[in-house]
């Protein structure tokens, strides 16, 4: 069934080093029970993208305890990454970003479990990627909206929650999807017929419809192209602290989990965080107005540059 993996079950430590997991996590205890993280450590969570975020995602998991991994990226690490990926360094320019995280949660805990896909996700292998999984995080590209649509379509139909939270300026906003509530595609109105640049504004508006980074955020630099916007480290680090903390709600069964369609945005520069319930999701006529608005000024933007 994964024949497209590549499997990495344990890493190896020094004969002389003494591992003990109980050991490795047990400042968790007092936040999370001995029996909690005995069910955190048979666990099995599927991460998609290990980039900016994804890269920090799985590192607060393995941190967290989480025993079990799927984790997939296709691309390399480039000295463009070194602002933001957690594994972007000089040493492992050139290197297939799914292998160097591999390694680094190996690091933190040889005894996980690691499935690894480093050839892109698609529709031939989507369903033996989430298989076994008992939470997806989305840490795609913001651009790649065909294959997040594929990911949580799999993601409601094995029946487990997926989610994801992405950096808006110095700000994350994050959304949780309930296998049996609000699907992607309904909340983010998405559909075939539309063109990419209609589904990348979509998703931007739909993921942070009180766009409280917009006040300081020049979108000018955004290029659809080359699939390039501006993004800071420390709002991809802020994305992982609450993808961390939802998805150990969800494993343990912990707390009121705010799914579509409520959305959540916190602005570390501003000091604000949102917490809304977006009535229709995107097809509400204020995010309809939202979406034209961007959409338009994507479009000149585009021609601008182009004319220039």
């Amino acid at each position: 069934m994964f024949q497209d993996a590549e499997f990495a079950i344990t890493g190896t430590l020094p004969a002389s080093a003494e591992w003990s997991y109980e050991e490795a996590f047990s400042r968790n205890l007092g936040l999370i029970s001995p029996s909690e993280q005995e069910r955190l450590r048979q666990s099995r969570v599927a991460i998609a993208g290990l980039g900016g975020v994804g890269g920090v995602d799985l590192v607060a998991l393995a941190r967290l305890g989480i025993g079990k991994f799927t984790i997939a990226d296709p691309d390399v690490f480039e000295l463009r990454n070194m602002n933001r990926q957690y594994g972007a360094t000089r040493s492992t320019e050139g290197h297939l970003k799914a292998e160097v995280m591999r390694d680094v949660v190996l690091n933190i805990n040889p005894e996980a479990e690691i499935r690894v896909y480093c050839k892109p996700i698609g529709p031939e292998n989507t369903a033996s990627f989430i298989e076994g999984a008992d939470v997806f995080v989305d840490a795609i590209d913001a651009f790649e909206i065909d294959l997040r649509r594929l990911l949580y379509r799999k993601a409601q139909q094995r029946g487990i929650y997926a989610l994801g939270a992405g950096p808006f300026g110095f700000s994350t906003a994050w959304s949780v999807f309930d296998p049996t509530g609000m699907t992607f595609d309904r909340y983010y109105d998405l559909s075939d017929q539309m063109s990419a640049v209609e589904k990348f504004v979509a998703f931007v508006a739909g993921a942070a419809p009180s766009s409280t980074h917009r006040p300081y955020m020049d979108l000018s630099y955004i290029d659809l192209e080359n699939h390039t916007a501006p993004s800071a480290g420390f709002a991809c680090h802020l994305a992982s602290g609450v993808v961390a903390v939802e998805v150990l709600k969800i494993l343990l069964g912990r707390g009121r989990i705010y799914s579509a369609p409520y959305f959540h945005q916190f602005d570390a520069y501003r000091g604000i965080y949102v917490r809304k319930r977006l009535r229709g999701g995107n097809r509400h006529p204020l995010q309809r107005l939202k979406r034209r608005r961007l959409l338009n000024f994507i479009n000149q933007s585009n021609s601008a540059v182009q004319t220039g």
